[in-house]
């Protein structure tokens, strides 16, 4: 997304609209995006340099490390910021600031239940008694699972001194 220094007014511009999902420059398979990146933000110039405040969003599809099932994700940075030096160019280019905070904004290790809507058929039990698949919602068939603790419990482990 590139901005004209020339068309920025004293008191600042507030510009909206939508960039292609290619500027995300994504190379894993594990994410893909489903929009394009849409900004609202307010632009202005102070000490040499451009500053831009404002929110970002795009909407995403991520592969979940438990059951590797694909699902949506809605990403919003409500508070994108960023300050960029002035060169002798006319134009600047936010493009790089904005890939980089959407970046740094996905999940370190995505889960398809992040937002409590589905259970991942990968998750881990919620206590020691539950096995994997009994957290599993209750329509689906759990008979013949074992207590995956069930091995832990019985350790016996021999303390040296």
């Amino acid at each position: 997304m590139k901005v004209h220094l020339n068309q920025i007014p004293d008191e600042g511009l507030h510009v909206e609209g939508a960039e292609s999902s290619s500027i995300l420059d994504l190379h894993d398979e594990s994410v893909q995006s489903v929009s394009d990146v849409r900004y609202a933000l307010d632009v202005g110039l102070s000490d040499g340099g451009l500053f831009a405040t404002g929110k970002l969003e795009t909407d995403l599809e991520l592969e979940c490390v438990a059951c590797l099932e694909h699902f949506p994700y809605e990403l919003r940075i409500p508070d994108f910021a960023c300050q960029i030096e002035l060169t002798s160019s006319e134009t600047v280019d936010l493009t790089e600031s904005i890939r980089e905070d959407i970046l740094l904004a996905l999940p370190p290790h995505p889960h398809c239940d992040w937002d409590g809507e589905r259970v991942c058929k990968g998750a881990f039990p919620r206590s020691k008694t539950e096995t994997a698949s009994e957290s599993l919602s209750d329509s689906q068939d759990t008979e013949g699972t074992r207590d995956v603790w069930g091995a832990l419990d019985q350790l016996k482990i021999k303390k040296t001194n």
